[in-house]
């Protein structure tokens, strides 16, 4: 079989086999040749304008009728097969001078056009077509070749040209009209047939890629609203676990650090509420509608970020080398991520007392880099790290995270941004 399962390609397309709608309409359009061809028998006959002179009787001519047309039932169907039946009946009711040739015609023609319209193998329905073509020449040329020998009178022949000259390069050039028509059409129809497959698979293609794309963005947000929602609560809770801890143990001795601790989880409370609201917001809102939401932490907030954790008994210091410039929003907020996932990390990981933020404002990067003097240790498991990971890597940005040499553990994000970028920020 050489079909497209097993040769790819439209190369080797083959047309779908009629529909059921497709077959209907091939039997109307044989009934209604089959009617024309009564019609035009009639009239033939009732003229005496018989092609040959004479004719057989009128009841034998009735009878072609049926097996020059109804063929035309599965022209769709079995195209090539339609074709060998009729040129062979053509030639047969030619034989017998049948009186009407036009209707007998139509019906060549429409066998030749659907066999290259509708045929599943090209081959085939190329040199079937040419071999009928052929055919009928070959018949042609016998039946000139009998008016030669045997020339009819015409009187009223006046042009310049011989008549028997005349009358072989009309037959012949009106022939060659005829049979390389229905050949070009036929052609024409199952190249156009094609094209619409094409276009109908690509849209298809194009449909699926959409869809695919389109889950690809909501897996994509669901994993920035995860990494988004594990910044804001681990952080936060973290913070206040501690404090709260702490405020238990000193709760009968030292009222004034209890609520000094109390207090510290108050505002962190607060504080993650506040950023919560501000996450649900963006989620909430739908574009250009003009809602106001709080901005998204940035550079401007570390220091804050660096004093809520030292609340936590930590000892966090925090330093910006290079010269500070404005760098994209999203650049900043991951820089704010990685460092409150970082410094978190330090804080219920890793035993630490002490630990450093560094800012670093390269010549084409912003670099945040968290040490801490711990045993070196780090969650092996949990969305931390590969939430850091993943947020770098949405800038094409370069992540290391691990022991350092001297104990202790290092986490430092490159994410690029040059200086001029700067005039492209808002």
């Amino acid at each position: 079989m050489d079909g497209p399962e097993r040769q790819p390609g439209w190369g080797r397309w083959q047309r779908p086999r009629p529909t059921a709608r497709e077959q209907r309409q091939d039997v109307v359009l044989m009934v209604l040749v089959l009617v024309l061809s009564a019609g035009m028998t009639l009239l033939t006959n009732s003229m005496g304008m018989f092609v040959f002179g004479s004719a057989p009787s009128l009841a034998e001519q009735f009878a072609w009728i049926p097996a020059l047309t109804v063929p035309l039932a599965w022209r769709r169907r079995f195209p090539l097969a339609v074709l060998a039946v009729l040129g062979v009946v053509f030639i047969a009711a030619q034989v017998r001078h049948v009186g009407d040739s036009i209707m007998p015609s139509v019906a060549l023609f429409l066998a030749i056009y659907s066999a290259g319209a509708w045929s599943r193998h090209r081959v085939r329905a190329r040199w079937t077509r040419v071999a009928v073509i052929v055919a009928m020449f070959v018949w042609l040329g016998i039946g000139l070749v009998a008016y030669a020998v045997s020339p009819a009178e015409l009187p009223q022949a006046a042009g310049p040209l011989d008549p028997l000259v005349a009358t072989v390069l009309h037959q012949v050039v009106f022939n060659l009209l005829f049979f390389l028509s229905a050949y070009f059409f036929g052609e024409l129809a199952w190249r156009s047939a094609r094209s619409r497959a094409e276009l109908a698979s690509q849209a298809e293609q194009l449909r699926a890629s959409q869809e695919q794309n389109a889950r690809g963005a909501i897996i994509a947000e669901r994993v920035r609203i995860a990494r988004d929602l594990h910044d804001v609560v681990a952080h936060h809770v973290s913070v206040m676990g501690i404090q709260a801890s702490a405020a238990r143990r000193v709760l009968d001795r030292d009222h004034e650090l209890a609520g000094s601790a109390l207090r510290t989880v108050e505002e962190t409370a607060r504080t993650a509420i506040s950023e919560l609201r501000g996450l649900l917001g963006v989620l909430r809102s739908e574009p250009d509608t003009g809602e106001d939401h709080e901005a998204s932490p940035g550079l401007a907030q570390l220091p804050d970020l660096v004093a809520a954790t030292r609340s936590a008994g930590l000892d966090v210091r925090y330093g910006e080398y290079g010269e500070p410039r404005p760098v994209p929003d999203s650049v900043a907020m991951t820089a704010y991520r990685v460092a409150q996932e970082a410094l978190t990390n330090v804080v219920r990981h890793s035993g630490a007392r002490s630990a450093e933020l560094r800012v670093r404002f390269l010549e084409n990067s912003l670099e945040i880099e968290v040490t801490d003097d711990g045993h070196g240790g780090s969650p092996s498991s949990g969305f931390g790290l590969i939430g850091m990971r993943e947020r770098t890597a949405v800038h094409d940005g370069e992540f290391e995270a691990g022991p350092r040499r001297d104990g202790g553990f290092l986490v430092r994000a490159s994410l690029p941004a040059p200086r001029h970028a700067e005039a492209a920020i808002p």
